[in-house]
C-alpha cells in the first residue's frame, strides 16, 4: 500500500512536471513566432527606408565575401559552410593584397572580367524609357476571408492540380505567366553573352538561375492552372530584347513548354511539369524537367533543373515559402560545373535566411569561383586564388579552405513597387504580364475570363467562370476520347490522353535522354499575319 501511494504521488508529480514543460514549449513556440513576425516587419521597414545605400555595387566592393566588417562573427573575413550533399565542405578567407599586390598564389589585383561592366549593378537595369508605356498598378486585392483548412482537410496526399480550389487562393496570373516571370533579370544573360571566359559566364548563369526565385518570397498565392492549349506570349523585343512563348502541353500532370529568343545572342527553352503534394502542415511543389540555355557566339550550352519549393503553415499561422535542395548547372560544351545549395530555413539556425552557396569548377574539377547570397536578395562571387585542405574537424570531416579576392556583386533584387502588399506582391514586370494587348492568340492567358474577373476584384463571378471553363475542358476531353474510340484501338485510345501541342513538338533531348516539348516554329509568323484559325476554342 505504501508503495502504491508513493507511486501515485510520484506519478502526479511527473504529470504536473510534464504539463508544465508542455505549456513552456507552447509559450516558447508562440514567442518565437511573434519574434519572427517582428523580425519580418523590421526587415521590410529597413528595406523600404529612404536612407539605404543607393549604389549596390559600392556596398559590396570591400570586406569579406559573405559578411560585412560591421557584422558580428567569430572572424570578420571567414565564413563557414555546411557541405553540399555531393561536394566537400569548404571555408573561404578573403585575401588582403600586400603592398606590392602579390601573394603566394600570384597577382592579387582586381578581377578583370572580359565583358564591360558585367558585374556593375547599374548596367543590369533597363536603359532609357521604353517605347510602350506599361501599367504600374492593378486593382487592390479585395479583403475576402475563406477557411483554407475547410477545403483542404479532405485532400491530404492528393496532387494540388486535382484539388478544386476557388480563386480566393489564387493570384491573377497563370502558371505560364509565372514561368515567363523568370525572365525578369534577363540582363544577366545579356551580360553573360558578352563574356569570353566560360567560368565567368557560368557565374552569371548561376546568378540568373537563383534570381528566378526572388519573386516567390512573398508570393504564397497559387497561380491559375492553365487550360490545355492555353498560351502566353511576351513580345518585348523593343525594351527587353526578347520574345517568349509558353504553351500548356499537358493538363494531368500540369506541364508547360517554354521558348525564349533574345536578340542579344542567347536562347532558352524548357518543359516544366509541376508535381505537388499536400502533406497537411505544408505543401511541396517539385518542378520537373530540364532548363536549357545556349549562347550563339560561343556555343556554350547550359542545363540545370529547379529546386523544390515548400509552402509552410498550411493549417495554422502565417503562410511562408522556402526553397531547398541542390542545383547542378553543367556547361555541356566545356564540362564546367556549378554546384548550388539552397539551405533550408530554420528559426534556430545561425545561417542567414534563404541562403544560397556554390562553387564554380572547370572540367578538371578545379574550383575558380565561390558564390554566395540569398535567393530573395542578391548573389555575389569571389575569385579563388588559392585552395588547401584544412585539418579534420571533430566529426572527422575534411574541409577545403579557399582564399579569395574581395567579392563582386552579380545580382541584386529590384525593389518592389509602391503598394505591392495590396497588389499580391507583384514585381514591376509581373504587373505588366496580364495587361491587355492587341494581336495575341485567342488562347493567350490575358484573355482568360475568370483570371480577368479576379484581377478586377469580382471574385464571386470569377469562381463561377472558373467552374464553367473547367467543365468545358472536361467536355472537350471526353469528345477527343470518343472520337478516337470510334476510329482506333484501345492502345491508340490511351495515346489520345496525350495532347498534341500546337506550337511545340515532343522530341528526345540528347543531353538528358528525356522526351521534352521543343518549339517547332510558326507562332510569330501567325501573329504577323493575324491568322489564328488553327487555335482551339478553350475560353
Amino acid at each position: 500500500m505504501d508503495f502504491l501511494e508513493l507511486a501515485e504521488t510520484h506519478s502526479r508529480k511527473w504529470q504536473r512536471a510534464l504539463q508544465y514543460e508542455q505549456e513552456q514549449r507552447i509559450h516558447l513556440e508562440e514567442t518565437i513566432e511573434q519574434l519572427a513576425r517582428q523580425h519580418n516587419s523590421l526587415e521590410r521597414a529597413f528595406r523600404s527606408a529612404p536612407g539605404r545605400a543607393a549604389s549596390p555595387s559600392k556596398s559590396f566592393s570591400e570586406g569579406s565575401l559573405f559578411t560585412s566588417k560591421a557584422e558580428d562573427s567569430e572572424d570578420d573575413d571567414t565564413e563557414y559552410f555546411d557541405a553540399m550533399e555531393d561536394a566537400e565542405s569548404f571555408i573561404t578567407v578573403t585575401a588582403e593584397p600586400s603592398e606590392d599586390g602579390k601573394t603566394e598564389a600570384g597577382t592579387m589585383g582586381s578581377v578583370e572580367w572580359t565583358a564591360d561592366n558585367v558585374l556593375d549593378g547599374a548596367s543590369l537595369m533597363p536603359q532609357g524609357p521604353p517605347k510602350v508605356k506599361r501599367r504600374v498598378r492593378i486593382p487592390d486585392k479585395p479583403n475576402y476571408s475563406l477557411n483554407l483548412w475547410s477545403i483542404m482537410k479532405n485532400c491530404i496526399g492528393r496532387e494540388l492540380s486535382k484539388i478544386p480550389m476557388p480563386v480566393n487562393f489564387n493570384e491573377p496570373l497563370s502558371m505560364l505567366q509565372r514561368l515567363t516571370e523568370d525572365l525578369e533579370y534577363h540582363r544577366l544573360l545579356d551580360a553573360a553573352a558578352r563574356c569570353s571566359s566560360a567560368v565567368e559566364q557560368m557565374c552569371l548563369v548561376a546568378a540568373f538561375s537563383v534570381s528566378s526565385y526572388s519573386t516567390t518570397v512573398h508570393r504564397i498565392a497559387k497561380p491559375f492552372n492553365p487550360m490545355l492549349g492555353e498560351t502566353f506570349e511576351l513580345d518585348r523585343l523593343d525594351d527587353m530584347g526578347l520574345r517568349s512563348l509558353c504553351e500548356q502541353v499537358s493538363h494531368h500532370p500540369p506541364s508547360a513548354a517554354h521558348y525564349v529568343f533574345s536578340k542579344h545572342g542567347w536562347s532558352l527553352w524548357q518543359e516544366i511539369t509541376i508535381a505537388s503534394k499536400f502533406r497537411g502542415k505544408y505543401l511541396s511543389i517539385m518542378p520537373l524537367g530540364a532548363i536549357h540555355l545556349e549562347f550563339q557566339a560561343s556555343g556554350n550550352h547550359y542545363v540545370w533543373r529547379k529546386s523544390t519549393s515548400t509552402v509552410h503553415n498550411i493549417i495554422v499561422g502565417k503562410l511562408w515559402i522556402d526553397q531547398t535542395g541542390d542545383i547542378e548547372i553543367v556547361n555541356h560544351k566545356t564540362k564546367d560545373r556549378c554546384q548550388l545549395k539552397f539551405l533550408p530555413y530554420s528559426y534556430f539556425s545561425k545561417e542567414v535566411a534563404r541562403k544560397v552557396t556554390g562553387v564554380v569548377s572547370d572540367s578538371q574539377g578545379k574550383a575558380h569561383y565561390v558564390l554566395s547570397g540569398s535567393w530573395d536578395e542578391q548573389m555575389e562571387c569571389a575569385k579563388i586564388v588559392q585552395s588547401s585542405p584544412s585539418s579534420p574537424s571533430s566529426d572527422g570531416k575534411q574541409k577545403t579552405v579557399y582564399q579569395t579576392l574581395p567579392a563582386k556583386l552579380l545580382w541584386k533584387k529590384h525593389p518592389l513597387p509602391d503598394n505591392a502588399e495590396n497588389m499580391y506582391y507583384f514585381s514591376e514586370l509581373a504587373l505588366t504580364l496580364n495587361e491587355n494587348e492587341e494581336g495575341v492568340a485567342p488562347t493567350d492567358s490575358r484573355l482568360r475570363p475568370d483570371q480577368r474577373l479576379m484581377e478586377k476584384g469580382h471574385w464571386d463571378e470569377a469562381n463561377t467562370e472558373k467552374q464553367r471553363l473547367e467543365e468545358k475542358q472536361r467536355v472537350n476531353r471526353r469528345r477527343r476520347l470518343e472520337a478516337c474510340s470510334r476510329g482506333c484501338g484501345v492502345d491508340e485510345e490511351k495515346e489520345a490522353e496525350v495532347y498534341v501541342p500546337l506550337w511545340f513538338e515532343k522530341k528526345l533531348d540528347p543531353l538528358t535522354g528525356e522526351m521534352a516539348c521543343v518549339y517547332k516554329g510558326g507562332y510569330w509568323e501567325a501573329k504577323e499575319r493575324q491568322d489564328w484559325h488553327m487555335c482551339p476554342n478553350i475560353f
